[in-house]
């Protein structure tokens, strides 16, 4: 039961994203912008067609769209196994949640669409970022916080959980100098 209440997260991540995404394409018509701060922020309706930054466009459609099918269910089953595992810890678990439900968001974008609805979009003085929505934000967030407990987890361990010298044992009795 305490597993299934987990799943409230990567499903309130998706329902945010897709919620965000339906909106956004009741407000505007594609490759149309609405600044909401300007010259920072603005909404510009876009679709990213292919992967991350808008790489691998160039590949045929079917071509596409199976490699998409292929990673995408492959990063369900192993994130969600590991979500769903029993031993994961709290903090990896929301790192986990995080991602599938950003995965899901533009998963289902992709089975929808053929295409990844973008529309969050920055300027930072002369530099324009790439146009994202709200499921990549929860993968980067999901992804750093993930990252992060790797990193605290092996500061925990530190170096003598990982060593392999060989030598005579030493009790918390013995002291030798």
């Amino acid at each position: 039961m305490r597993r299934l209440r987990w799943l409230l997260l990567p499903l309130g991540v998706l329902a945010a994203d897709l919620g965000s995404k339906a909106w956004i394409l009741r407000l505007l018509d594609e490759g149309q912008s609405r600044p909401v701060i300007k010259g920072f922020f603005h909404l510009t309706l876009g679709f990213n067609r292919g992967a991350i930054f808008g790489s691998l466009t160039w590949l045929p459609d079917l071509v596409r769209n199976i490699l998409f099918l292929v990673a995408g269910l492959t990063a369900l089953f192993y994130f969600g196994s590991l979500f769903l595992a029993d031993h994961t810890p709290t903090w990896d678990r929301v790192s986990l949640g995080l991602i599938l439900g950003g995965a899901l968001g533009n998963g289902i974008d992709r089975i929808l669409r053929h295409a990844v609805v973008d529309f969050l979009d920055f300027i930072f003085g002369t530099w324009h970022y790439w146009t994202f929505n709200l499921a990549d934000s929860f993968i980067l967030i999901g992804v750093i916080l993930y990252l992060v407990g790797m990193a605290r987890t092996s500061k925990d361990r530190g170096p003598a959980a990982d060593d392999t010298r060989t030598g005579p044992a030493v009790s918390a009795g013995d002291e030798r100098h």
